[in-house]
């Protein structure tokens, strides 16, 4: 579907404000933030990757660039997750696709290089700053630029605006916090929602908050999830590698997977796994975290074992088992017997729930799912899923839950039900990008 064109660029005086003091401001936060950056980058592998393309300064030849082609843009994991998911969905309709994936962090870099896909030159994200993002335009010149989600960086829209230069909002949320905060801002902010040439959504309920931004309903999409659409993503799979590391484990007790957990969760949760009579096997948000997760689980007396010491876990009722190795969840989750999500306990926002359905694993999580709402509502309204309030109550959750393999199965199907009024999502947005 060939998309509206991109509204006027009248600005009021308030946006003209705005903008310009953003740009007077930015190079100073900039600044700030450096240090700090740094030291993250450096923390989650960083130092291996381009990391000068944030300051539009590249290595290799311009002349051997993907010049002209359509370019993803990813803040993190999962946003770069979703994007990777989607130029697979366009590279088996078009093997001839070719495209630019710009991620913002080390961690994103890192999983969308793994990814290996053919045909995809995978850069940093320009920093939000006149000058950078003039030389990333100019070293590129994408045909159209297609964001993931919720990013809309003011610096970059203006000038592709300029440029004409499509924009459009793909899989995009708000979060009713997220709806109160822009509509109180709405007369300072509008014009730069109004640079979108359009944007898929993924509920109805979203089609209302973009209006009120002052989108035109005429250039507002109903997809659903591209990332709860499980017509265009494998299945996770049985691996005879982590078959062999889980042996000593297999039959003695019940597998409980901490999925994407946060700082301080994976004490919590393997206590509760343990009191449950149950194995914990965790896959931390991010590897680099390995050192404190293990020291955080030794002191409250679990035996730990990572993954990449390359050692069994035993029987033994203190041990538990961390994958300290990326891109590997979705596989994990086909070897456990329930999942547990992450950042639900003690973080706001939640991780993705989407691949323990798909492995027709029963799932929990806690009160704070928010980036992932309101599919958690209709999953727990539909008895697909179930949510903690209380860190305190996850322990009897798991002993009634692993008692009735009944509920566990009734569980896991009517999630399925759920995530299948996503399906086809990532077809319509390929249709909607205009991809033969």
């Amino acid at each position: 579907m060939t998309p509206l064109s991109t509204t006027s660029n009248t600005s009021t005086w308030r946006w003209l404000l705005v903008r310009n003091v953003y740009r007077l401001i930015s190079p100073l936060l900039l600044l700030i933030a450096l240090p700090s950056w740094l030291i993250k980058m450096a923390r989650r592998g960083g130092w291996s990757t381009p990391i000068g393309e944030r300051f539009s300064i590249y290595s290799g030849d311009e002349e051997w660039e993907p010049f002209g082609v359509m370019h993803f843009h990813a803040v993190s994991v999962g946003e770069t997750l979703l994007a990777l998911k989607l130029i697979r969905a366009i590279q088996i309709k078009n093997n001839n696709f070719t495209c630019v994936l710009a991620v913002s962090t080390a961690t994103a870099y890192l999983v969308a290089s793994e990814n290996k896909l053919l045909g995809v030159r995978i850069v940093y994200a320009p920093v939000d700053l006149p000058w950078m993002v003039r030389r990333y335009i100019k070293r590129f010149s994408p045909t159209k630029i297609i964001l993931i989600e919720a990013e809309a960086w003011p610096e970059l829209l203006d000038q592709c605006q300029q440029q004409k230069i499509p924009v459009v909002l793909v899989n995009a949320r708000l979060s009713p916090r997220s709806e109160k905060r822009y509509r109180a801002l709405r007369a300072w902010i509008e014009p730069l929602f109004q640079k979108l040439d359009w944007v898929a959504v993924q509920e109805e309920s979203d089609v209302a908050r973009f209006t009120a931004l002052g989108i035109e309903k005429e250039r507002i999409y109903l997809t659903g999830s591209i990332k709860f659409d499980p017509t265009a993503e494998r299945l996770p799979l049985m691996r005879d590698d982590f078959l062999a590391l889980l042996a000593p484990i297999a039959g003695t007790r019940k597998i409980i997977l901490g999925a994407s957990t946060h700082d301080g969760e994976e004490v919590l949760l393997a206590k509760a796994v343990h009191n449950a009579g149950g194995f914990f096997l965790c896959v931390p948000r991010h590897a680099e975290r390995r050192a404190e997760v293990k020291e955080a689980l030794e002191r409250a007396g679990f035996h730990v074992i990572l993954k990449t010491e390359k050692s069994h876990p035993q029987p033994a009722e203190n041990c538990c088992l961390v994958i300290d190795t990326t891109g590997e969840l979705k596989d994990w989750t086909a070897h456990c017997d329930a999942v547990i999500i992450g950042k639900s306990f003690l973080a706001l926002g939640g991780q993705n729930p989407c691949e323990a359905i798909m492995a027709n694993k029963p799932l929990l999580f806690g009160p704070h799912m928010e980036n992932f709402e309101p599919l958690c509502r209709s999953l727990v309204a539909a008895n697909g899923a179930v949510r903690i309030d209380e860190i305190a109550d996850l322990t009897e959750e798991i002993v009634s839950l692993l008692a009735s393999s009944e509920r566990m199965k009734c569980m896991t199907i009517n999630a399925a039900k759920i995530l299948m009024s996503h399906s086809r999502a990532t077809a319509r947005t390929i249709d909607l990008l205009g991809i033969n």
